[in-house]
């Protein structure tokens, strides 16, 4: 019997659900599971999108407390971003409200038409790997019992590590279904097996497949998410801390395999912010793939002794 499969828009991005059968009985149905499932993301959605002026993760950036009380999920998709921040030594920040606005993106783009990517990376500054901001505002921000501490008029976007976290919770939710597969808009986590198509950024065809027992898996990159600036030249939502502008690190996509969709996703970013040279360390013990602006296809780390023909590249939105 085939998965049952649930397509649907939710936090920007398009979701997906795979779910196979209940393994013990009295369970709920794949559908109804699937049900429960869309219901999470879409109250996630709505508590925690930075476009949502009446969400939590709003109101947590306006209140010129010191101290918020926020709920548990809040805490949770705060301490995810953090924690993202540590795994990457701050070139993953949380904290980069004002720049990503000041570059274009204060409102959602999801129905917004992508700029064309040729014409962004010919039209690019010159290249180079993206550094840690020189003043970590993250650090100042913490989780205390039931509140968010931080200095009030200090932002925080849950982001990617917002979707990471989300499609670990729903595969907590789905442990007891004899596989699933779970995208969150290109932050994905499985288990049971399946094959991964991955989307060439440039060409948008399928390159090749990748087998996933389980585990995560994530994409960072601009194909998507690039747009023209009124005043000329372009941006995208990848920001480098040092500068506050768009990275244009070389490449244009970066893919990571991990235990947890949150790692991967973390891991993916990491990757395309340091450029190839940096994206090669950090993908090596792992595994993952990069794609220069020239559309070569390099695969690191595990993924190298892997035959090309059964490996595909996909960049989500």
């Amino acid at each position: 019997m085939s998965d049952y499969d649930l397509t649907f828009e939710a936090m920007g991005s398009e979701i997906r659900l795979l779910i196979g059968e209940p393994r013990e009985p009295g369970m709920p149905t794949p559908a109804e599971a699937a049900a429960h499932a869309r219901a999470y993301v879409e109250e996630f959605d709505a508590r925690l999108s930075r476009f949502r002026a009446g969400s939590e993760l709003c109101a947590l950036n306006r209140d010129p407390r010191e101290r918020v009380p926020a709920s548990p999920l809040l805490r949770s998709a705060v301490a995810a971003g953090l924690w993202a921040a540590e795994r990457s030594g701050g070139l993953v920040d949380p904290t980069l409200v004002g720049e990503i606005e000041s570059a274009g993106y204060a409102d959602s783009r999801k129905d917004a038409r992508p700029a064309a990517i040729g014409d962004a990376l010919a039209a690019a500054p010159p290249r180079h790997a993206a550094l840690p901001a020189a003043h970590s505002r993250w650090r100042e921000i913490r989780v205390e019992g039931r509140s968010v501490c931080r200095p009030p008029g200090v932002r925080f976007d849950t982001g990617g590590s917002g979707k990471g976290l989300c499609a670990d919770a729903l595969a907590h939710m789905l442990r007891g279904y004899t596989r699933f597969a779970v995208d969150c808009g290109g932050d994905m986590r499985l288990a049971g097996g399946y094959e991964v198509e991955l989307e060439h950024p440039l060409t948008r065809k399928c390159a090749a497949r990748l087998p996933v027992q389980s585990g995560g898996i994530a994409t960072s990159g601009v194909s998507r998410r690039i747009w023209q600036r009124p005043e000329g030249g372009f941006a995208h939502h990848l920001i480098d801390p040092s500068t506050g502008e768009p990275a244009w690190t070389g490449l244009v996509s970066a893919t990571a395999l991990a235990p947890t969709a949150l790692e991967a996703e973390t891991l993916a970013k990491i990757a395309f912010l340091s450029g190839p040279r940096g994206a090669r360390e950090v993908l090596r013990a792992r595994g993952g793939a990069i794609v220069h602006e020239d559309g070569r296809l390099e695969l690191l780390g595990p993924l190298r002794a892997e035959p090309l023909m059964r490996l595909r590249v996909r960049v989500p939105a």
